[in-house]
Order: C-alpha cells, then sequence, then structure tokens
C-alpha cells in the first residue's frame, strides 16, 4: 500500500454511474430537507502547504515543552531508540486493522504473536491477549474475569493509580458488583486490613507494582492471603520495572495487567495507550479480546490466527464476560519493537537507570528545606 491518493472527477463520475445517481448531492436524497445544511461552512480558505505548515509549527510553538518530565503517575517518558518509529511509522503497519481474514492478515497477526509472547516473558505468565484500551481499562476486565456466581466483590489497595480505581468503580457500578478500598499504612497496602477484609465473596484482590506512591509492595504475601481466601491476585504492573523486580508470575500472581505506554509510546499529550493483560493457564479462557496463536497451513507452514474466541463478545453480547473485541493493534506493535530493540538488558538497565535516579532526586528534593 502506497500513500493515499484521492479520487478525481472521473473516478467520481464513474462511481456514481454504476451505483445509479447523477449527483453526489443524491445520495443524501433521503435525509429531510429541512434538516439538510445548505452553503458554506465558517472554515477558512485553503492554503498551500507551507502556509499551513508554518500556522502549525506557530501554533506548537506556544507549548512549553520540558526537557525533563518527573511527575510520572501513569504517564512516564523513557529514551525510544529512533528505529521504533521508523519501523511502526511504514503504511502497511499504520493501516492495519482487525485481521479477520487470517489468510491476508499474516504480518499483523505474527506481530500480535510476537507482541504477546515478549509481554508473557515480560510478565512471567503464560497467555496474554491483543491488548486493550489503557491500563485503567485493563485492570477493570481483569475484576471482571475473576468474578463467579457468589464471589462479587473486589479488594482494591487504596496505594493503587486513583484514574484506575475511578475506572474500576465505574464498570462495578454498572455491573452492580462491589467496590472496597483497603486502606494504606505507610504508604503500602494495610496487610492486617487486607486479610480481615477477605471472605467468601471476594472474588480478587488488586494490588499495584510499584504502587502509586512509587514504594514496592509485597506481593508474595498478599498472594498468600488472596489464596487463601480462595480469592484471584491481580496485580497492576509498571512494566519497565519488571525488567528487575519479580514477575507476576514469580509471586503468584493469577493474572497481571499494566499500562503499555512505557514500552516505546511517546507522552502524546494522553494517548493513544495500550492496556496488557496477561493471565496463568487456569484463566485463559476468560481473557477478553483478541488472542492470537501459531498453527500450520495446508502445507505444513508456521502461520497465525485468531484463536480461543468468545463468540458471545461479537454476537451474544447480553451474555458476555466483556465487550472488549478491539486491540490497540499499532501500538502494541510498537511496543513490541521496543521489547525487540532493548531487548532483556536493555529494559533492565532502563529499569535500574529508573530506580537509581528516582532515589537520587528524592534525596536532592528532600535536601530543600521546603519539601521536609
Amino acid at each position: 500500500m502506497g500513500t493515499y491518493a484521492p479520487s478525481t472527477k472521473t473516478d467520481q463520475e464513474e462511481m456514481l454511474s454504476v451505483i445509479g445517481v447523477k449527483e453526489i448531492s443524491d445520495l443524501f436524497a433521503d435525509i429531510p430537507e429541512a434538516v439538510q445544511f445548505h452553503g458554506e461552512l465558517e472554515l477558512p480558505s485553503g492554503q498551500s502547504e507551507l502556509t499551513v505548515k508554518n500556522y502549525i509549527q506557530g501554533l506548537a510553538a506556544k507549548n512549553k515543552v520540558f526537557p525533563t518530565i518527573c511527575r510520572g503517575a501513569g504517564a512516564y517518558y523513557h529514551y525510544i531508540p529512533s528505529i521504533v518509529k521508523r519501523i511502526t511509522s511504514k503504511d502497511e503497519f499504520v493501516t492495519a486493522y482487525t485481521p479477520y481474514q487470517a489468510e491476508i492478515s499474516q504480518g499483523i497477526l505474527q506481530s500480535i504473536f510476537e507482541y504477546q509472547t515478549m509481554i508473557c516473558e515480560l510478565t512471567g505468565m503464560a497467555f496474554a491477549n491483543a491488548s486493550v484500551y489503557d491500563g485503567a481499562t485493563a485492570a477493570a476486565e481483569a475484576i471482571n474475569m475473576t468474578k463467579a456466581r457468589k464471589r462479587t466483590k473486589a479488594l482494591v489497595s487504596a496505594a493503587v493509580n486513583p484514574e484506575t480505581i475511578a475506572v474500576i468503580k465505574t464498570y462495578a457500578f454498572a455491573s452492580g458488583d462491589q467496590i472496597e478500598i483497603i486502606p494504606t499504612k505507610e504508604g503500602k497496602t494495610d496487610l492486617a486490613a487486607l486479610e480481615a477484609a477477605i471472605d467468601d465473596t471476594t472474588a480478587a484482590v488488586y494490588i499495584q507494582q510499584p504502587n502509586y506512591f512509587g514504594l514496592i509492595e509485597e506481593p508474595k504475601t498478599i498472594a498468600d492471603l488472596t489464596h487463601a481466601g480462595k480469592a484471584k491476585l491481580i496485580m497492576g504492573c509498571y512494566p519497565i520495572a519488571l525488567g528487575i523486580l519479580e514477575s507476576p508470575g514469580e509471586v503468584g500472581a493469577d493474572i497481571a495487567v499494566g499500562e503499555g505506554q512505557p514500552l516505546g509510546l511517546p507522552l502524546s499529550f494522553g494517548g493513544p495507550y495500550l492496556g496488557f493483560m496477561t493471565t496463568t493457564p487456569a484463566m485463559m479462557r476468560k481473557l477478553p479480546g483478541r488472542i492470537v496463536g501459531e498453527t500450520t497451513d495446508v502445507d505444513g507452514k508456521r502461520s497465525f490466527v485468531l484463536t480461543l474466541q468468545a463468540r458471545e463478545q461479537h454476537i451474544r453480547r447480553k451474555k458476555a464476560a466483556s465487550n472488549i473485541c478491539s486491540n490497540q493493534a499499532l501500538c502494541a506493535f510498537t511496543a513490541a519493537v521496543y521489547m525487540a530493540v532493548m531487548g532483556s538488558s536493555g529494559i533492565k538497565a532502563a529499569a535500574s537507570q529508573s530506580y537509581h535516579k528516582a532515589h537520587y532526586g528524592a534525596k536532592c528534593i528532600g535536601a530543600f528545606p521546603a519539601f521536609i
């Protein structure tokens, strides 16, 4: 596929002739005249490419671009190797859409498969989907995965990103489920309060690692408490930190989710991002969205297909456990290219630098009397 080429007047006339109308306006004949718009829109007249470019650059110059951004809180700036954008900007990737027809979608299917594989390696889990809209959506969808007939309550640590908690509560409000916030103690999830809150109605416990305050939780202990109450542990993970921390799979999590923005996606004033979701073999069939699997074709060659799809997510939507059917394919592909370029050593180095520079920054800021 090449660059976009608009249709000519002759092309338009030919298309109108095929469908049996004379003018483009005839396409709107069924719309009542009273609601049709006639005249010109209040838009500036066409300008040359140079004029428009200079105008847009002038608008962009009004933005204050800071070389260093320390706010974080769910969106982080990391160095992105130039090859990532070079590869993902190719026309054939930018225009990729839902790969329903496997026989003509092998490229995009393989890119999703590679993304899933690397996300599983990063989280230590067995299965991943093709990504969802963002990390907060992934968290809410993960809680939905754990619900059972009598278990509809989720315990969410107060040390989780408030925006994620808000999305979880929105999902729960719509479904009538209960969300209980577990308080913190010295900046981390209060283990005693968590243990006291787990009962036979608890479906899941959700924690964030590192948490919203930048502290490291105790996931193994939390996993033991959760499983003792026959509930599922969901870990919301900062993916770069997994380069040096124990993976969710190693500490006993049942589901690992998170925001994939740090994996090669620029901040971009807030999106688009991608939410990654991974789980264990025991819960793979409850994983929402698309999953790409590897198989062989009629000639025995390696090939890729959409697999383990619940038909209810497409057709009988009232019975669906999730209505997530789409995926952030280009964002997921970007994450895959970033992880492939960085490699395990590169991600580990980025995590190590983030850790040490955060502590260095805290030490310097703490030296100012105003922050004591």
